[in-house]
């Protein structure tokens, strides 16, 4: 029963997430934006005398002439960043790092969907045949812990694979696949490099875990008991929704903090853009706002929803197929 819950939650997890990667990666973009470390040759763009000389001397004294403030850059939505990718790196792009995103599912997904089965089949009640919300919740954030940490190392291969072709061309990565990234982090930067961000990998995937998988299984549970729908796609999709909608809002700040910690390049020697989660949550704030830990939230529902539609969905599907085994 147990290695039957892994091979199940594996197969859906690999479908949900492959299917859904472009989604993924748009989020990863937007998350991205309006980030800057200082030194940055680029950024001394941001201000620049409108006129050759910017003092004369008049009379009295020397009178400034107006400096021309550049305006910030547009912020885009999910779909102007999915154009701009296609017209910019092709169509193809949208699918980069997606063997970091199936080798993901395969460690990370795998490892929750199979423990939280496990723990389910131990912690539900025999005589009701029912789990309370506790205990549910309780499974997620443990099977969620451990499959965060089994999973980082593809994570940050395929954060930074979706994020490279937003570099400019002499500082992009060029990672060929996701065996090519781990192995260019571990010599270039270590092997402790792999598990850069690995705290709020293990936080988010708790999170995501006891909100995706408790918030199904209780919605799914009230619909067959309240007898509003049968047991069915009808009820599967009901309660994806549900679930993907509850993982986004309380996973999204965290999944902005990861993204920008397991992006950022640290040169040999030099100081790293950020100390850690904490610090990185406070710069971000800092200069864009609190807002900014919700950037990319519009492409987090629009890929959590489907993925965990098709996560669920084809969970089910292939429950039914290997019902016998």
């Amino acid at each position: 029963m147990g290695l039957k819950g892994f091979v199940e939650g594996g197969i859906a997890s690999i479908v949900a997430g492959a299917s859904t990667h472009p989604l993924d990666l748009i989020k990863v973009r937007m998350q991205l934006q309006g980030e800057s470390h200082l030194p940055n040759p680029a950024s001394l763009q941001a201000l620049r005398p409108a006129i050759a000389f910017n003092t004369v001397a008049a009379g009295a004294g020397n009178i400034s002439l107006p400096v021309e403030i550049a305006p910030p850059p547009a912020r885009v939505g999910p779909i102007s960043i999915g154009v701009r990718i296609i017209q910019s790196e092709g169509a193809a792009a949208l699918f980069t790092g997606v063997s970091a995103t199936i080798l993901r599912q395969t460690l990370y997904s795998t490892t929750r969907m199979g423990l939280y089965d496990v723990l389910k089949h131990k912690w539900t009640d025999q005589d009701t045949g029912s789990m309370p919300l506790p205990r549910k919740i309780l499974a997620g954030l443990i099977s969620g812990g451990i499959g965060a940490a089994v999973g980082n190392p593809a994570d940050v291969a395929m954060v930074r694979m979706q994020a490279d072709g937003r570099l400019p061309i002499d500082q992009r990565r060029n990672y060929k696949s996701v065996f090519d990234a781990l192995t260019q982090m571990s010599k270039q930067e270590g092997i402790a490099s792999l598990w850069r961000g690995s705290s709020l990998t293990v936080n988010r995937a708790m999170i995501v875990t006891a909100s995706q998988l408790a918030t199904y299984d209780q919605i799914k549970e009230m619909i067959l008991e309240k007898g509003v729908m049968s047991d069915g796609i009808g009820t599967h999709v009901t309660a994806s929704f549900a679930a993907g909608f509850v993982a986004s809002v309380a996973s999204n700040p965290i999944d902005v903090i990861k993204t920008r910690v397991m992006n950022m390049k640290v040169e040999t020697g030099g100081e790293p853009p950020y100390k850690g989660a904490l610090d990185c949550a406070m710069k971000t704030v800092k200069a864009e706002g609190p807002m900014a830990l919700y950037k990319g939230f519009i492409p987090t529902i629009s890929r959590q929803g489907p993925f965990t539609v098709v996560l669920f969905v084809t969970l089910e599907q292939v429950r039914k197929l290997l019902k016998d085994f």
